[in-house]
């Protein structure tokens, strides 16, 4: 892929004025690759922030775990770590990722090792394949090239992501730009399931009086009596004021879920960015915990009142650009703060 992945860099580091009316000093970025891993890590002020994660064993890279500046992790355990009490549905859930349920018919999001053998042929492959930079210093820069493929390793597009890593002494921030190029003509056809999803720590769930049903990868099935759930204390609001289960389906520029972790009050903010298509997106975002923007669901989120497919003609692209913000103190980051961020976040080009 030929993309000016160092232009849009620089553009992003220049956008530094981000933090001026909540300045903090910025602490330096390390990016590490693990020795004979499939692995990069990134460390901010000599903390672990978070890990690329792209070996064959996964059907996508993820960033996982993820660490508020605290060191409190922000996203589960399950399906690569125990936690006790941790859920155990959706084990395609990891992390942070980047994919979508319907393109050309092949379901990239739900693939795991939980799928059947026999089933395997109805979804897709995310294959990183290189490591394109990875650099330290005031902001971490890591960029890589991956493979969108069917189980015949057939590539239907070529993906180029940036991160760009940085932080402070209480708050940490991704903003990611991701490319897509067809390989050959493309649908993504409207769904439920996409496209940048998070799965939250069990804290961040939403407390509910509804009994939960959940499924491990073995089949077996819990049943969480509603309001039985002391772990969750969690709550989601966007940008238009929308809080809790009502945030889902609407659209907003930024979606923040917040709640008490420990002794101290964590959040985790997306921002949606104007270039995108379809902004601002559709929140995907549900209370037991998946956190996602979905700018090409259009169909179920408004009742089947519009839909929109997005399609690409080989050798065309799409970009994506999303920043996320983890904050931790005696409060969460404000809203003001967060108009703020993304009024800068839609500078960048």
């Amino acid at each position: 892929m030929r993309y000016p992945l160092k232009c849009v860099a620089i553009g992003l580091v220049a956008a530094t004025g981000l933090y001026n009316s909540f300045a903090q000093k910025m602490e330096p970025v390390k990016v590490i690759k693990a020795g004979g891993e499939n692995k990069v890590d990134i460390f901010i002020g000599e903390k672990l922030f978070t890990s690329f994660l792209y070996p064959d064993t996964l059907e996508k890279p993820v960033l996982y775990p993820v660490h508020a500046a605290n060191g409190t992790i922000v996203t589960r355990g399950f399906p690569l770590t125990d936690e006790p009490g941790d859920p155990t549905d959706h084990p395609h859930h990891i992390g942070i990722w980047f994919n979508f349920e319907n393109l050309n018919g092949l379901d990239f999001w739900n693939n795991s090792y939980a799928i059947p053998k026999d089933k395997k042929q109805l979804y897709g492959w995310i294959k990183t394949d290189r490591i394109l930079e990875s650099s330290g210093g005031a902001k971490g820069i890591l960029s890589y090239h991956a493979n969108w493929t069917n189980q015949k390793n057939d590539i239907l597009l070529e993906e180029t992501t940036l991160f760009e890593f940085s932080g402070t002494a209480h708050q940490r921030i991704i903003d990611r730009v991701t490319v897509l190029t067809a390989n050959t003509d493309l649908v993504f056809t409207d769904a439920k399931d996409g496209l940048l999803g998070i799965r939250l720590a069990h804290a961040l769930q939403m407390p509910t009086d509804k009994d939960q049903k959940f499924t491990d990868d073995k089949g077996n099935v819990t049943i969480v009596k509603g309001g039985t759930d002391a772990i969750a204390k969690g709550n989601y609001i966007s940008s238009e004021g929308k809080q809790g289960d009502n945030v889902w389906s609407s659209r907003a520029k930024w979606c923040k879920v917040y709640g008490k972790m420990g002794n101290d009050s964590i959040s985790v903010a997306v921002i949606d960015h104007p270039a995108n298509p379809n902004y601002p997106t559709f929140w995907h975002a549900r209370g037991y915990g998946l956190f996602a923007a979905n700018p090409l669901g259009e169909k179920i989120f408004t009742n089947d009142k519009t839909f929109k497919n997005l399609q690409l003609k080989k050798g065309t692209a799409v970009s994506f650009r999303y920043r996320i913000i983890i904050d931790e103190g005696s409060n969460t980051i404000a809203a003001e703060q967060l108009n703020e961020s993304a009024e800068e976040f839609a500078r960048t080009k």
